[in-house]
């Protein structure tokens, strides 16, 4: 199988940054952002996220890992590390690395359908452009249209030395 690199260390970087000045432009007025990241490489990219945050928002940022079968969702209960306390008319910035089907995005969403959010984004590092579940990224590093036999992999495990694959 071979693999094409679609974005190397400093175009995912860049492509961080635009995300988060993305998110502060869009959520300015907030007082606090809840970041939670989806297990895996959608935790780096939240960790990322909240880092650029730093640096231009005054927003008090609280990060959090879901944690998700992404195989069977349905297999046992996804669960985020925010508390109860935690939601009350936040804003909530859900991430993930890559958006295939949908799946995964959907289910971390349902998670927080329950609790007293005032908002609910969602962030994507690559949008394959291939859901088959009603969810979208409201904000997206690279939308890339493959085919359904293709697949990206990222490789976010080494910062500097990170990568984005179609294979």
């Amino acid at each position: 199988m071979s693999k094409t690199e679609i974005l190397n260390a400093k175009q995912i970087q860049q492509k961080l940054n635009r995300l988060a000045y993305e998110v502060y432009e869009n959520n300015f007025e907030e007082k606090e952002l809840l970041i939670a990241g989806i297990e895996g490489n959608g935790y780096i990219v939240a960790k990322r996220i909240c880092e650029v945050l730093k640096k231009v928002s005054k927003a008090k940022l609280t990060l959090g890992k879901i944690s998700i079968n992404k195989k069977n969702p349905l297999s046992e209960e996804a669960t985020v590390d925010f508390t109860d306390k935690d939601y009350k008319n936040k804003t909530v910035i859900l991430v993930d690395d890559v958006l295939n089907s949908g799946k995964t995005l959907i289910y971390g969403v349902k998670i927080f359908l329950d609790k007293p959010v005032k908002k609910i984004n969602t962030l994507v590092l690559v949008d394959r452009s291939h859901t088959r579940f009603p969810v979208k990224a409201d904000f997206v590093g690279l939308s890339l249209s493959t085919t359904l036999q293709e697949h990206i992999v990222a490789d976010l495990s080494a910062k500097g030395k990170e990568s984005v694959y179609l294979m």
